[in-house]
């Protein structure tokens, strides 16, 4: 990984607003920065020399005045996010102003060549700063080097597989996929405009992104929102199981239950949620009634977290929770039990969590550059 030169303070704040804003002039870079105008065209001029900046065009004012327009240069960089998903694996490779440079998906079992794939495809004057991986799994909290390993065994063989694709000497940041997801929501998706809510996440396991203030909550072992370590079951001559809860809600419990109560004349037996959610919306009698089912214990869950947090909005995700037909009898169990809360399905669907952990690499990544600015002006 290429060092990021030493900057001066201001130059290393005009970098952080221009990766910000994409494209600004020095006037505009002033303004974001707070700094002086010749402070900003000294710091320009220093970025460009260590090509951090490029001159990418001119703009006209109102008064017919033209100014340069100022973007990030190729030796800012790039960044990767890695998605270990359930069943997919998807990475996105991104400038640090966010543009995305390059993409990949392909199956869990082949992990390391998806993200080898979009390795390759990196401008090669980009030097890569650093690298986030999503795993379904507690994280803790603060940054994590290369080589580190999920905190559990959930994720852990997985992340061993892609590691060996993942280039020497760039700082590797494990976040929880649902924590990732939660982010989107936030900027891009069902959440923007809120900054307090509740992603929950209900597809092949459970998960609980905790946004506080526009920021994520991750708890002081980094497990916030693990829903599935939730007592369950809790009643009278029950003990509760290790992640019971995460086992009835899954989408194995769910197609399970749909093998239970399904019969001959009602056709083939869906063996995947997705084929159990085309049956409902067709209205198919047992795919519905398996889904409203679905949908009460989902509500269910979603008052106990309303009963903690109380955070004004709920988002449904996972591959299961943000089908828009879940979302009635949800609203009407949480109705029931809990009170005035507004519940939503995702709107940034399975790219979710991609996104967000791009969201973080772009963030750590102008910040391993911005580190750099340690020279006094």
């Amino acid at each position: 990984m290429a060092r990021a030169p030493r900057l001066t303070e201001s130059a290393g704040a005009v970098f952080a607003v221009l990766a910000e804003a994409g494209s600004a002039t020095r006037p505009q870079l002033a303004t974001l920065a707070g700094l002086s105008k010749p402070t900003v065209s000294s710091a320009v001029a220093e970025l460009e020399g260590v090509r951090l900046a490029a001159h990418s065009g001119t703009s006209s004012g109102g008064t017919g005045r033209t100014a340069a327009v100022y973007r990030l240069g190729p030796a800012a960089g790039s960044v990767l996010a890695v998605d270990l998903g359930p069943a997919l694996t998807r990475v996105r490779g991104c400038a640090l102003d966010g543009t995305l440079l390059a993409e990949a998906t392909g199956s869990r079992a082949g992990a390391a060549d998806v993200v080898r794939e979009a390795l390759d495809a990196l401008p090669d004057d980009a030097p890569l700063r650093t690298i986030v991986v999503a795993v379904g799994d507690v994280t803790a909290p603060g940054e994590r080097g290369t080589g580190m390993r999920p905190a559990t065994a959930k994720a852990g063989p997985v992340f061993d597989a892609v590691a060996v694709a993942l280039p020497p000497g760039v700082p590797v940041h494990l976040e929880n996929n649902v924590n990732c997801a939660a982010l989107a929501e936030l900027h891009e998706g069902a959440a923007r405009g809120r900054h307090t809510f509740g992603y929950l996440r209900i597809g092949v396991g459970i998960g609980l992104g905790i946004v506080v203030g526009g920021r994520v909550l991750r708890g002081a072992n980094g497990a916030a929102g693990e829903l599935a370590r939730l007592p369950y079951p809790w009643a009278d001559g029950s003990e509760p199981r290790h992640e019971a809860l995460e086992d009835y809600m899954g989408a194995r419990s769910l197609l399970r239950r749909a093998a239970e109560i399904w019969q001959k004349t009602d056709g083939p037996c869906p063996r995947t949620t997705d084929r159990l959610l085309a049956l409902a919306g067709k209205g198919s009698a047992p795919a519905r009634a398996v889904l409203d089912r679905h949908a009460v214990d989902v509500g269910r869950l979603a008052a106990a977290v309303i009963a903690v947090l109380d955070p004004g909005l709920v988002v449904l995700g996972g591959s299961t929770g943000a089908d828009p037909r879940l979302l009635p009898g949800v609203r009407a169990e949480v109705e029931r039990l809990s009170w005035p809360t507004e519940v939503v399905s995702s709107t940034v669907g399975d790219l979710g969590t991609v996104v967000g952990a791009a969201r973080l690499a772009v963030a750590r990544g102008v910040q391993t550059v911005t580190e750099a600015a340690r020279v006094k002006d």
